[in-house]
């Protein structure tokens, strides 16, 4: 048995014990529920922050989608959301800026457990997005899972690099008309989870942008909604002006992001104002928000 100093010069002869903690990689809640038959709800966050996450997660989302698209956030501020994530057990997802497969490499390489691929209009682009999350020879993903936080920082290298393409939650987004068109090409490519219907961009995409009362802009939604759940592939979106989250629910679809830390925050400081000027001004209390002269 070994003797170690344990300070003051004194030997401790007892067993070496190593502990072990919470790793990083583990097998992925979300992609499990999914392949199960189940439904998943998550949250976009936006604000690059910790504490956000840490509420939306402890909230009791089934997981987080760190948007990268539009968000102002780095992939170092990423790292310390899904840390903050951790504790309440939510998957940490991240929608990247695009189909970039430098981007998707450092992405996965920092420990996301599922991966959004923005404007996916075709086969190609979508056979990409997969090549770019898989080590070779089915993928190019650069390989340094000997040292990555993905792979618990090389504790668990070989584990990860034999297991991760499995385990990764791949998601395409379908964003505009083409895309809707090439859905059966696009569903028939290796690798590929869950369609996720992107309606605003969609509807941008015919040149109608947030126009959800026109008919062409809700016939093509239909369609693509009715491609997506034909493929066979799990069908996403969020709620919209078409389509709450019951009638989501109802039509099929199983992986929902309702919701933003952004518009939570939003939403309940307008309230809040609201709910203050109502009775502070009486009926004042109807004008449009904002700054107030004293």
């Amino acid at each position: 048995m070994p003797a170690l100093k344990t300070g003051a010069g004194r030997l401790y002869h007892g067993p070496v014990v190593r502990r072990e903690g919470r790793a990083v990689y583990r097998e992925n809640p979300v992609k499990k529920r999914l392949a199960a038959g189940g439904s998943a709800l998550g949250c976009w966050l936006t604000m690059a922050s910790p504490i956000a996450a840490e509420v939306v997660g402890l909230a009791g989302y089934d997981c987080v989608m760190i948007d990268h698209e539009h968000g102002p956030g780095s992939l170092l501020d990423a790292v310390g959301i899904m840390q903050a994530v951790a504790a309440s057990g939510a998957s940490p997802l991240m929608r990247v800026p695009w189909n970039d497969a430098v981007y998707i490499k450092r992405a996965l390489d920092a420990g996301v457990e599922g991966l959004m691929v923005p404007s996916v209009s075709s086969a190609a682009e979508a056979r990409a997005a997969v090549a770019a999350c898989r080590y070779p020879p089915v993928g190019i993903r650069g390989s340094a899972y000997g040292s990555v936080r993905a792979s618990d920082y090389g504790l668990r290298g070989e584990h990860y690099r034999d297991t991760a393409a499995g385990n990764l939650l791949v998601i395409c987004q379908i964003e505009s008309a083409a895309g809707v068109e090439a859905v059966p090409e696009i569903a028939a490519v290796p690798g590929i989870d869950v369609l996720f219907l992107g309606p605003y961009d969609l509807s941008g995409s015919i040149g109608k942008l947030g126009r959800f009362d026109d008919p062409e802009v809700r016939a093509l939604t239909d369609r693509a909604e009715r491609a997506i759940l034909d493929s066979g592939l799990i069908y996403g979106t969020v709620p919209s002006p078409l389509r709450t989250t019951a009638q989501l629910l109802e039509a099929g679809c199983r992986f929902v992001l309702a919701g933003c830390d952004t518009s939570f925050v939003r939403r309940g400081a307008q309230a809040e104002v609201a709910a203050f000027r109502a009775l502070a001004f009486g009926d004042q209390g109807a004008l449009p928000l904002g700054p107030r002269p004293l």
